[in-house]
This record gives C-alpha cells, sequence and structure tokens, in this order.
C-alpha cells in the first residue's frame, strides 16, 4: 500500500481521466463552430452533447460490473482507444449523423475510464488517503477542461476544425500506450480473486442498488453535478458571449477560472469529509444552496449581469464537481471492495442522466421561443437563455428532496448499528476544540524544542 508503484499507476490513471475529460468537454467549446460546420439548430447541436451522455450514462452499471470482473487495466486502455476513434471520426465528420458517430465512441470510451481509475485506489492506497486521492483524481482529470479551453481553442481557431480534433484524439493514444505499459490492478503480491460468475455478477448489482448509501451517493452526484456538466460542456460558453455580450476571450478567461475554483474546493472538501464523514450529506446540501443562490441572483438580474456577477455564478457552479466526489464516497464506504466497481457505476449515472436531460431540454427551450418570435429572431437571446436555464430548478428541488428522503434511510439504518449523528453544532465545536488542541500542541512542542 502507498508505495511508489502506487503513484506511478495511480498517476498514469489520472492521465487517462484527464483525456478523458478532454475529449468530453472539446466539443462544448467548439459550439459555435460546430453549428456553421453541421448548419446545425440549437436542438441538434444538444443533440451531440446529449447522445454522448445518453451513451456515458447507459455504460455506467455493465463498466462498473466490467471493472469488478475484468480489472480496471482492461478497461482504461479500452476507453482510451475508443475515444482516439471518436475524436478521429468527429474531425472528419462533415453531417450531423458523421459526428454523432464520432461523440458516440467518445461517450463509450469515456464511460469506462473514471469508474476504473476509481477502482484502482482501494487496490493501491490505504483507506486513510482514499477521500483526498478520490478529490484529487476529480479534480486533476479537470485540467483537461483546460487543454479544451485554452490550446484546444488555439488550435480551432488558428488551424480549423479538423486539425484540432485530430490533436486531441493524439492524447488518446498516449493514454493508451500509458495503460498498458503502467497501470496494473492490484500489487503483485496480492493474491487474485477468481473472477465473479455471471450470477454473481447480477447479485452484486442488486445488492448494491439496495443499498441506501449507494442510493444516497446516486442522488448526490444527480443533484449537484449536472449544473457544471450543462455550463462547461454545452450552454456556458453560449450563455456568456452571445447572451451576456462577453468577448471570447474573456469567456475562457471565466472557464478557466471554474476549472482553478474546483482545483482549490476539491482538496478542502476532502479534508472536510474526512474530518467529518457522518457530515458529507449536510455539506452536499449547502453545495446546492449555493449553487442555486448564484443562478437565482444571474437569472434575476435585469439585463446582462456584471462580471463580478458572472465570476461569482461561475465559481459556485463549479464547486458542483468536487462536491459531486462526495457521492463516491458515500458508495465506497456503504459497499465491500467486491462491489466497489458496480457501486460507483450506479452513482456515476445520476449526474449525467440530469444533465442531459436539462441540456437537451434547454435546447427544445431555446428553439420554442425562437420559433414563437420571442426571442426576436435570435436564438441565443439573453432573456431566453435565462427561461431555458430556470429548468435547472426542477432537478435542483427535486433531487434535494430525494437526498433528504435516502438520508432519513441511511440514518435510521446507521442507528440500528449503533451509530447516531450528534447535532451540527456539537461536530462543529468538536473540530474547533481538535484544531486548538494541535495549535497548543505545536506551540508546546517548539517551545520545547527552543528550551
Amino acid at each position: 500500500m502507498d508505495s511508489r508503484r502506487a503513484w506511478w499507476v495511480w498517476g498514469s490513471g489520472i492521465f487517462a481521466y484527464l483525456v478523458a475529460i478532454t475529449q468530453r468537454t472539446s466539443f462544448g467549446v467548439a459550439g459555435l463552430q460546430a453549428t456553421e460546420r453541421f448548419d446545425a439548430t440549437a436542438a441538434a447541436l444538444s443533440t451531440f452533447t446529449v447522445v454522448q451522455l445518453v451513451v456515458y450514462a447507459g455504460l455506467q452499471i455493465p463498466v462498473g460490473l466490467m471493472v469488478d470482473k475484468y480489472g480496471p487495466r482492461v478497461m482504461v486502455a479500452g476507453g482510451a482507444l475508443l475515444m482516439l476513434a471518436g475524436q478521429t471520426a468527429l474531425a472528419f465528420a462533415s453531417s450531423v449523423p458523421e459526428g454523432l458517430v464520432g461523440r458516440v465512441l467518445v461517450g463509450a470510451g469515456d464511460a469506462m475510464t473514471f469508474v476504473s481509475v476509481l477502482r484502482l485506489l482501494p487496490s493501491w492506497f490505504s483507506a486513510k488517503r482514499i477521500p483526498l486521492l478520490t478529490q484529487l483524481t476529480g479534480q486533476l482529470g479537470q485540467i483537461g477542461q483546460l487543454i479544451s479551453v485554452i490550446p484546444f481553442v488555439a488550435i480551432l481557431n488558428l488551424a480549423g476544425w479538423t486539425p484540432a480534433f485530430l490533436s486531441v484524439a493524439a492524447l488518446s493514444a498516449i493514454a493508451f500506450v500509458l495503460a498498458l505499459a503502467v497501470v496494473r490492478n492490484e500489487p503483485a503480491q496480492h493474491q487474485k480473486p477468481l473472477p465473479p460468475t455471471l450470477r454473481q455478477t447480477g447479485s452484486s448489482l442488486a445488492e448494491a442498488w439496495r443499498e441506501p448509501g449507494t442510493r444516497l451517493g446516486l442522488w448526490t452526484h444527480f443533484t449537484v453535478q449536472f449544473p457544471a456538466n450543462v455550463f462547461m460542456l454545452m450552454w456556458g460558453y453560449p450563455f456568456l458571449v452571445s447572451a451576456q455580450g462577453l468577448a471570447p476571450a474573456v469567456a475562457s478567461v471565466l472557464m478557466t477560472v471554474a476549472v482553478l475554483t474546483s482545483f482549490v474546493a476539491g482538496p478542502l472538501l476532502g479534508g472536510w469529509v474526512g474530518r467529518h464523514p457522518l457530515r458529507r450529506s449536510t455539506m452536499v446540501l449547502l453545495i446546492i444552496g449555493v449553487m442555486s443562490t448564484a443562478w437565482l441572483a444571474v437569472l434575476l438580474y435585469p439585463g446582462p449581469a456584471p462580471f463580478w456577477l458572472l465570476l461569482l455564478l461561475v465559481m459556485a457552479v463549479s464547486i458542483g464537481g468536487p462536491g459531486s466526489m462526495i457521492g463516491f464516497d458515500f458508495a465506497r464506504t456503504f459497499n465491500p471492495l467486491s462491489r466497489a466497481g458496480t457501486a460507483t457505476g450506479i452513482v456515476n449515472v445520476g449526474g449525467f442522466i440530469s444533465a442531459l436531460l436539462v441540456m437537451f431540454g434547454m435546447g427544445v427551450v431555446l428553439d420554442a421561443l425562437l420559433a414563437s418570435g420571442f426571442s426576436q429572431g435570435e436564438l441565443y437571446a439573453l432573456d431566453s437563455f435565462k427561461l431555458a436555464f430556470s429548468l435547472q430548478f426542477v432537478f435542483l428541488i427535486g433531487g434535494t428532496l430525494a437526498i433528504l428522503a435516502v438520508r432519513k434511510r441511511v440514518r435510521t439504518r446507521m442507528s440500528h448499528g449503533g451509530v447516531i449523528v450528534p447535532p451540527l453544532r456539537d461536530a462543529l465545536a468538536r473540530d474547533r476544540r481538535r484544531r486548538r488542541e494541535r495549535i497548543r500542541e505545536r506551540r508546546e512542542n517548539g517551545g520545547s524544542r527552543r528550551g
């Protein structure tokens, strides 16, 4: 556990996930060029990302089962190969059907990566490191968004569509080679269990679903992740440039701020979860409140929002990425290692189902408002975008109610096992006492050394 080899294995997995995020987000920042290249409406354009996410979400449970059966190495390598094929197909696509084929392959390869990388952690690292490493896995992978909004956009603007998508396809070729050369399912000295039979696989899926902690993770992911996905993958860039009137360079800066904010928030949330494992759902509800408040402020603001408010919105929404990782911690702690991949796959379905429903729904709303004359002939008008983004609150409210209902069942089950969740004020007071004790000990130790 925690060996030098473990860090190399994890690092190679991180690179594969980083590349997967690059492939996932590259189409979102190319939305305006895609409209021209494919002569597509808003609904047709949203179909590219929706189809990708349908494939991604639909494969999560099968991928989780396959990870438990065949191991992460095969799945990471296979995912990289599929994304290489998908981005290459998209690079040469000249029609909507051709482009959709590429996005289907990208979605399938992307679906195989994240769950597999998370499955490596309990095999290579001690339990005390896993909450923080889970957060770092998610946040380091977001470097892929930076690749999309900076070098990819630069190549897209300077060299055009085909060279830009071929450049990111090449990253998947590197990830494929690294997966085969470096990634291993577990340390060599570990005894390899026999792969589960088909009957055992079905039983594992049923047991993971019956576990209330798995469903708490699912609804956490469903509610917390989709605002960031909708903004970063599809509608954020057009909203900032066409509706809010920002220059493309300024919009790219805000998208970069989103990634940097998630970098900072991830380790902080990981540390907080490690110190307060009984307060994870409380943090989830707080994050939902922050995102909802930020969106209300922007949508209710008369006219284009000032830059400072858009900055706050982007920062609030970006917390949803690391916040949704708490859902995977629920899956890990409430399920045995033998079905960890299956439970993780179930959780990972949530945020992508809600994201694809909101993305496609927003496209339908924008087209309907254009056809009705509400947007005065402008597809991406500000008022139209405000109405479209309001669709998010249906899912934020519904997801919050589901979290509260499942949390009650989880806590009831924990109480039967002798685990009582103390009041929040008591937990925070205990944390403050521990911090004061550590500070006092450091001061006393420092004084002893000087003496």
